[in-house]
């Protein structure tokens, strides 16, 4: 056999060697297809630091709770933290995150009034006296984001208030926390809306005189 054709063999095995080193390595789970390390949350899961560091909070509309403070959490030591920027409230024990759930504050042109508040009314059933739609005679709404003191009502039509059930006064203008549509970007006519999931428990955790605190 001459040195040429064993080179060649020899090339040849170290070739398949090569590939078959190649083929048997796997992916890099530390570098995504477009060459991003992907997010690797460091808390751990379940836990308020991990919920927090999720890269689509606050945006997200999940909710998260601590079952056992949230259990011990009632009108003597409970408070609410609203955040405008993130658009998320808190359910406060003392100084612990009993639950952090979304909400949707007042659009620019009726904006949501920072400061701290306390809870000047409860009432399970409430309907707005001045948002709402208005109903021809017939039964069919003529305007569905009616202001009753703009908007003209016609002959024979109704005004009907907007359901803010579980409702939270915190001004004596009609700003106030309760169950409403909850976008992800301020939406209201100034009051904190809330899932409906969420506000009969906040409703049941906090009393007349409660502070609720909106920055």
């Amino acid at each position: 056999m001459t040195l040429t054709r064993i080179y060649l063999q020899l090339k040849a095995v170290l070739a398949s060697l090569i590939l078959a080193s190649c083929a048997n390595q796997k992916p890099n789970p530390e570098v995504s297809k477009d060459g991003k390390i992907p997010f690797i949350n460091p808390h751990p899961a379940g836990t308020y630091d991990h919920f927090k560091a999720e890269p689509i909070y606050p945006k997200t509309s999940s909710v998260w709770k601590n079952e056992e403070l949230l259990s011990r959490t009632d009108a003597g030591n409970s408070s609410v933290l609203v955040s405008l920027d993130n658009q998320r409230a808190l359910l406060m024990n003392g100084g612990e995150v009993a639950m952090d759930y979304p909400i949707c504050s007042g659009i620019k042109s009726r904006p949501t009034p920072t400061g701290t508040f306390y809870v000047l009314e409860k009432i399970v059933d409430k309907h707005s006296n001045r948002y709402g739609k208005i109903l021809d005679s017939a039964g069919d709404v003529v305007n569905g984001d009616a202001d009753s003191t703009l908007d003209a009502i016609p002959e024979g039509g109704k005004f009907e208030g907007a359901s803010m059930r579980y409702w939270m006064r915190l001004t004596n203008d009609g700003v106030g926390h309760h169950i409403g549509h909850v976008k992800r970007y301020p939406a209201s006519h100034a009051c904190v809306r809330g899932p409906s999931a969420v506000i009969p428990v906040v409703y049941s955790k906090i009393k007349v005189g409660s502070r609720v605190t909106i920055e």
